[in-house]
């Protein structure tokens, strides 16, 4: 179970690096995407598994193509998996 959060924290932590990179805090990106600002918290901390809906609004208001949100994805993932054997 603990290894299905990965994915979730991994995806989390991409978009907080992109909205802190833009300024935007929590409240204001959340507008911005039309979503509530616990919803994007949860988001950011991996504690939500989202819609590809939601991941649309995310990559739209953050000004990125949706694959951005997954750049090297794959990798990290495999490099926690291999941290946690």
């Amino acid at each position: 179970m603990k290894n299905d959060l990965i994915p979730l924290k991994i995806f989390g932590t991409t978009v907080r690096k992109l909205r802190e990179e833009q300024g935007l805090s929590q409240e204001s990106f959340a507008d911005l995407c039309g979503l509530h600002r616990t919803y994007i918290g949860g988001i950011e901390r991996g504690e939500r598994n989202i819609g590809l809906l939601n991941v649309l609004r995310i990559a739209k208001a953050l000004g990125v193509e949706p694959g951005m949100l997954f750049a090297d994805f794959d990798q990290k993932i495999l490099e926690r998996l291999d941290d946690q054997q």
